[in-house]
């Protein structure tokens, strides 16, 4: 059967694997690959294009890992030239929101001229997270660009680590 969300355009970017039964289905593929050339054709025009690594001067994107301990799902987001009170991060069902505003000011003067430049840009990342987290369970630091937001697993979602005793035949 044909799995509807796989054909809709305006889903996220993020892809799902190949499965085996992809081979039966040559439209899938098609519509796969149309897409990703798609994205890639019109990166770097207008703000959607900065989400794939360029990054035009309208617009900021930062880089954002996630990742997974047993206890715990944590996110690092870079935001080198962020101030922390720049930053706001909201939790909505299972969305966790990244929101913030760059603000950029360089001004020179040689002698009777003066320069001046300032760039001002606000982002906006959101993470779906694969279950709803109390809010006021979450930590959240800011440390030298780096933001970085601690999301506990509930407990029924928690593994318990059990090591196994390798013997020598």
């Amino acid at each position: 059967m044909v799995d509807i969300r796989a054909l809709v355009p305006w889903r996220e970017r993020s892809q799902v694997p190949a499965t085996g039964e992809d081979f039966f289905e040559p439209f899938r593929n098609f519509r796969r690959e149309v897409d990703r050339m798609l994205d890639t054709l019109f990166d770097g025009f207008g703000p959607s294009g900065a989400s794939r690594g360029v990054s035009p001067w309208w617009s900021f994107t930062p880089a954002i890992d996630v990742s997974e301990t047993d206890k715990e799902l944590l996110v690092t987001a870079e935001l080198p030239g962020v101030s922390e009170k720049d930053i706001d991060v909201t939790l909505a069902g299972d969305i966790l929101t990244i929101k913030g505003e760059k603000k950029s000011e360089h001004e020179r003067h040689n002698g009777e001229y003066a320069y001046a430049e300032r760039s001002y840009g606000s982002f906006s990342r959101s993470i779906r997270l694969p279950f709803e987290a109390k809010d006021e369970d979450i930590e959240a630091r800011y440390d030298k660009g780096v933001l970085t937001v601690r999301v506990p697993k509930p407990a029924e979602l928690q593994k318990e680590v059990r090591h196994i005793e390798v013997k020598a035949a």
